[in-house]
């Protein structure tokens, strides 16, 4: 290979889904290590879902709830077979699972305002939790939504406005580093963090997407590479942290929503497309929830800290 020459990249292929539950917009999964479960969300369907990786597909339960439900996050303190957190509508709530009823405990700055609701989001190493808000769905797509910080308080402080659609937010192996993904700018961003308050410096573009999707969720593993998912070009990127593309995950379906580390292994959700939107395959196989070892190992989440 020439000094001028381009790497090659990994590569894999993903045929057949691991579960299927015709989610409308799958999002969120999260790694519940205390039950060894995966858990995701149904934002469209207003629907948790987990299944016991020790049992397989047929495991699979659900929790039926009347607000759009974007992410879930453990809670430091608490069994997460008991509460977790989850980011609805207004803001964030505490997910009872056994009654399946969900109590606010902070909201977003910038109110009640029909318009919005939450999308992705994560906690920081310092507890707080990080979420955007974004258009509605089923109203014309503006940018009028935050990035939100939740630090303990009862109303949310307005980190960056306006944006269009906030999504992931993960941090370096080091914790020096933390990224955020702007979809519609099919950019990801890059500050440094700091380990005594959490305050970010020296924002920067970390990575742009020149393809015809827009990215979307992610995860890092212990290499500090992110595994980004593309929705509406069927594929999760790993990129490098120089910020390079390194690897592709290339996927039956269109759109790939967000991406979990289980082990070695990454699982993706996905969301539905409609008929004609694709091939017959990739409209029956949109909304599964997929998974492939791709040999490295995730980041452990950060659980939330309650307020005092």
């Amino acid at each position: 290979m020439s000094a001028l020459s381009e790497p090659t990249l990994q590569e894999w292929h993903i045929t057949e889904p691991y579960l299927h539950l015709h989610c409308a917009l799958g999002e969120g999964p999260y790694y519940e290590a205390e039950t060894n479960s995966l858990r995701f969300v149904d934002i469209k369907k207003k629907r948790v879902h987990w299944v016991n990786l020790d049992k397989g597909p047929a495991s699979a339960t659900t929790v039926q709830l009347d607000t759009p439900v974007t992410v879930t996050a453990d809670i430091e303190g608490i069994d997460p077979r008991d509460r977790i957190l989850i980011g609805v509508k207004y803001g964030i709530a505490v997910l009872d699972r056994k009654a399946g009823k969900y109590e606010y405990i902070a909201r977003f700055a910038e109110g009640d305002n029909e318009r919005l609701r939450s999308n992705d989001g994560a906690a920081d190493p310092h507890g707080r939790f990080w979420m955007g808000s974004m258009t509605d769905i089923g109203l014309d797509l503006q940018p009028e939504g935050h990035v939100n910080l939740f630090s303990g308080g009862p109303v949310a402080q307005s980190m960056r406005h306006p944006v269009t659609i906030p999504n992931a937010f993960g941090w370096s192996p080091d914790k020096k580093i933390m990224y955020f993904t702007h979809s519609t700018e099919r950019t990801v961003f890059a500050w440094d963090y700091s380990a005594e308050d959490g305050s970010l410096s020296n924002e920067r573009v970390f990575y742009r997407h020149e393809g015809q999707g827009e990215p979307d969720g992610f995860r890092i593993d212990t290499n500090g590479n992110l595994w980004h998912a593309v929705y509406g070009e069927s594929c999760v990127l790993k990129i490098s942290p120089g910020g390079k593309l390194v690897g592709r995950i290339n996927l039956p379906t269109h759109n790939i929503t967000c991406t979990q580390f289980v082990g070695t292994e990454l699982f993706m959700t996905t969301a539905a497309m409609e008929k004609g939107e694709g091939s017959d395959e990739a409209v029956e196989l949109s909304g599964a929830v997929f998974k492939i070892d791709v040999g490295v190992k995730g980041l452990e989440p950060f659980a939330f800290k309650l307020p005092e």
